[in-house]
C-alpha cells in the first residue's frame, strides 16, 4: 500500500494522465463522429460502450508493449519513437477526421470507436508503457483516472492548448524526458551501464526533453514561412 502512496508513484500517475490528455485529445472527436448518426436515445450508450471497448483494447496493447520493452533494443527503439512523436507534436497540423464515418447502429458505432482508437493509439501506448516502468497497475489506474478528463474535458484541454501554446511545449518535453530515461534502461545497455552513476538517467532525460523542444521548434520555425508563401504570392498577384 505504501508503494501506491509514494511520491514517485504519484508522479508516474501524473505523467500517464498528462500523456493520455495530450495524445488522446482526438478521442472525443472520434467518439462524436462515430455516434453522430445514431438515434438520440442510443448516443449515450454508443459513447459509453465505445469508450469502455477502446480503453480495454488500449490496456491490452500496453500490456503487450510492457512485455516487449523487456527485450534488448526495444526500449531504444521506443525512446527514438517517443522523440519523434514529441517533435511531431510541436508541428502545426490540421487534423483530418473525414475518414471516421458515422454508424447507424449501436454496434457499428462501438466498432468504429474501438478500431479508430486502436489505430490512433500507437503513440499513446508507447509513451504510457515508457512512463509506467513495468507497473501494469499504474497503467490501469492512470488510464481509468484520465477517462473522464479525455471524454468530457477534451474541449477545455484543446482550448487551453490553443490559448497557451506552452502547454504543448511542456507536453512534448515530457515525452522527450521519458524517452531519455527509457533509452538508458534498455536490456542491451544494462551491462555497459552497470557502473554508471545513479543520476545518469536524469541527465539523459533532460537531454531528451531539450532535444524534442529545440528540434521541434526549429522545424516548426522553418515550416512557418513555407506555409505563408502562398498567401504572399496571392497578395503579389493582386
Amino acid at each position: 500500500m505504501e508503494e501506491y502512496l509514494s511520491l514517485a508513484f504519484l508522479l508516474q500517475v501524473l505523467q500517464i494522465i498528462a500523456i493520455d490528455i495530450l495524445l488522446g485529445g482526438d478521442n472525443a472527436v472520434v467518439i462524436a463522429l462515430a455516434c453522430r448518426k445514431l438515434p438520440e436515445s442510443q448516443r449515450n450508450k454508443g459513447i459509453a460502450w465505445g469508450v469502455v471497448g477502446a480503453i480495454g483494447l488500449r490496456i491490452v496493447m500496453i500490456f503487450f508493449a510492457l512485455q516487449l520493452l523487456a527485450l534488448p533494443f526495444l526500449k531504444i527503439i521506443g525512446a527514438l519513437l517517443l522523440l519523434w512523436i514529441g517533435v511531431k507534436l510541436l508541428q502545426s497540423e490540421d487534423d483530418d477526421h473525414d475518414n471516421v464515418e458515422g454508424a447507424t447502429t449501436l454496434f457499428g458505432a462501438i466498432k468504429t470507436i474501438v478500431i479508430a482508437d486502436a489505430v490512433m493509439s500507437l503513440d499513446n501506448v508507447i509513451a504510457v508503457a515508457g512512463a509506467a516502468h513495468g507497473n501494469m497497475g499504474l497503467v490501469v489506474f492512470g488510464i481509468l483516472f484520465s477517462i473522464p478528463i479525455i471524454v468530457w474535458g477534451s474541449k477545455f484541454v484543446l482550448t487551453l492548448m490553443d490559448r497557451f501554446p506552452v502547454v504543448i511545449t511542456l507536453g512534448a518535453a515530457l515525452l522527450g524526458w521519458i524517452a531519455g530515461g527509457m533509452f538508458v534502461t534498455d536490456e542491451f545497455l544494462k551491462d555497459y551501464l552497470k557502473d554508471a552513476p545513479s543520476w545518469l538517467h536524469y541527465v539523459t532525460a533532460v537531454v531528451g526533453a531539450l532535444f524534442v523542444v529545440v528540434v521541434g521548434k526549429l522545424i516548426a520555425a522553418r515550416q512557418a514561412p513555407a506555409e505563408q508563401a502562398p498567401l504572399v504570392d496571392l497578395a503579389k498577384k493582386d
